[in-house]
C-alpha cells in the first residue's frame, strides 16, 4: 500500500500538469503551482488546462495554487516543473516562503550558459543545505501529451542518494508510468539535455526535405558526441545506451510532440531563430542548451561536430543547408573510433 503524501509542483505547463496527474492518479494530495492565476482558476473550476494539454479532464485531487507559500505548506517533496532559465528565480521564491527542507525533483532538461551547471548544481548553489533534503533528476523518453493520456511510459530517476530516488521511484509509479532508478546522477542529466540539441537537428533535416537515412545518421553520431562530452564530464557511459541517452533521442528526435524538433523543422523550411521562438509560445530548451553544449565542447576538448553546426545555424546565422553540407564533406574517419576513445578513458579512470 502506497503511502498517500502532500506534494507541490512548481509549474503548470504541460509537463508539470501531465506529472501532476500521475501524483494524482496514485492518490497524492497535488498542489499544482504558477504565475497566471487565470490558469489556476481554470484547473481548479474547470479541471483543465487548454493552453498545454487540450481536450484533458484532470483529477479532482490536483488543486491549483497562485500562492506559493500555500503551495509549499506541509510538504515534503516538491517537483520543479519549470525551464531551465526560470530555475533560479523560483528557487529564489522558494527560500522566502517554505516551512521546512524538501526533497526536490527537477525534470527539467538543460545546462546553464556561461555556468556550464547542471540543474542539480545550480540548485545546490541556490539552496543551503538546510533548505534540501536531497536533490533528484527525473528524466527519460516521455512527452507530456502521452502521459497525459495514460500511454505507456518509462523514465529514470537518479540522485546522489539513492535512497531518494527510490522514494521518487515509489512516488510516481503505476501501471501506466514505469520508474527506474539509476546511479549516474551526471550522465542522466546530460543525456536528458543535450538530446535536445540533437532533436533540433534532426527538425532541421526533415524542414529541408531529407529523409529517414539522414535521421538515422544524426541520432546515431549526436549519440557518440553525448556519449564523449558526458564521459569527459564523469558520466558513465552506459547510461547513454539507456532511457536518458538513446530512448529520449528516439522518443525527441522522430516525433512531432517534440517542440525541439518542432522548432527545428521551421528551421530547415527557412523560418529566423526569433520568429521560431514566437511561434512555439513555449520554451525551446536546445537553443539554450546548444550555447552551453558548445561551450563545454571547448572546455573539455572534445570535438563535437553536430552541437557545432547547430551552433552556427542559432547564433551565427549560418545557412542550415550549407551547414549540414559541411557535416557530410568532413574527414574519413572510423566509426568504432569514438566508442574505443570513450572504453579506454574509462578504463584509465578507473
Amino acid at each position: 500500500m502506497k503511502v498517500k503524501e502532500k506534494v507541490a509542483v512548481i509549474g503548470a505547463g504541460s509537463w508539470g500538469t501531465a506529472l501532476a496527474m500521475v501524483l494524482a492518479d496514485n492518490g497524492h494530495e497535488v498542489r499544482l503551482w504558477a504565475h497566471n492565476e487565470a490558469r489556476i482558476k481554470e484547473i481548479n473550476e474547470q479541471h483543465t488546462n487548454q493552453q498545454y494539454l487540450p481536450d484533458i479532464k484532470l483529477p479532482a485531487n490536483i488543486k491549483g495554487y497562485s500562492s506559493l507559500k500555500e503551495a509549499l505548506a506541509g510538504v515534503e517533496q516538491v517537483i520543479l516543473a519549470v525551464p531551465t532559465k526560470a530555475i533560479r528565480e523560483v528557487l529564489g521564491l522558494m527560500k522566502e516562503c517554505q516551512e521546512q527542507p524538501l526533497v526536490i525533483v527537477h525534470v527539467s532538461k538543460g545546462i546553464e550558459p556561461n555556468t556550464l551547471l547542471r540543474i542539480s548544481e545550480m540548485i545546490e548553489e541556490e539552496m543551503p543545505d538546510g533548505l534540501y533534503k536531497d536533490i533528484v533528476v527525473l528524466s527519460g523518453p516521455s512527452h507530456a501529451e502521452e502521459v497525459s493520456l495514460r500511454h505507456p511510459t518509462t523514465v529514470t530517476v537518479s540522485s546522489k542518494n539513492m535512497a531518494a530516488a527510490e522514494l521518487i521511484q515509489d512516488l510516481f509509479m503505476n501501471q501506466h508510468f514505469r520508474v527506474y532508478t539509476n546511479a549516474d546522477l551526471i550522465g542522466v542529466e546530460i543525456g536528458g539535455a543535450l538530446k535536445n540539441i540533437i532533436a533540433l537537428a534532426a527538425g532541421i533535416s526533415d524542414g529541408l526535405g531529407y529523409g529517414d537515412n539522414a535521421k538515422a545518421a544524426l541520432i546515431t553520431r549526436g549519440l557518440a558526441e553525448i556519449a564523449r562530452l558526458g564521459t569527459k564530464m564523469g558520466a558513465n557511459p552506459l547510461t547513454f545506451s539507456g532511457l536518458t541517452g538513446i530512448g529520449d533521442l528516439i522518443v525527441t528526435c522522430t516525433s512531432v510532440h517534440s517542440r525541439n524538433w518542432r522548432a527545428g523543422n521551421m528551421l530547415g523550411k527557412g523560418h529566423k531563430l526569433e520568429e521560431v521562438l514566437d511561434k512555439m509560445g513555449m520554451v525551446v530548451e536546445g537553443v539554450r542548451t546548444t550555447k552551453a553544449a558548445h561551450q563545454l565542447s571547448d572546455k573539455y576538448e572534445v570535438n563535437m561536430p553536430i552541437t557545432d553546426a547547430l551552433y552556427q545555424i542559432l547564433f551565427q546565422d549560418q545557412d542550415p543547408k550549407a551547414a549540414v553540407d559541411e557535416l557530410m564533406a568532413r574527414m574519413k574517419k572510423r566509426e568504432m573510433e569514438d566508442l574505443v576513445n570513450i572504453h579506454s578513458e574509462t578504463l584509465t579512470e578507473e
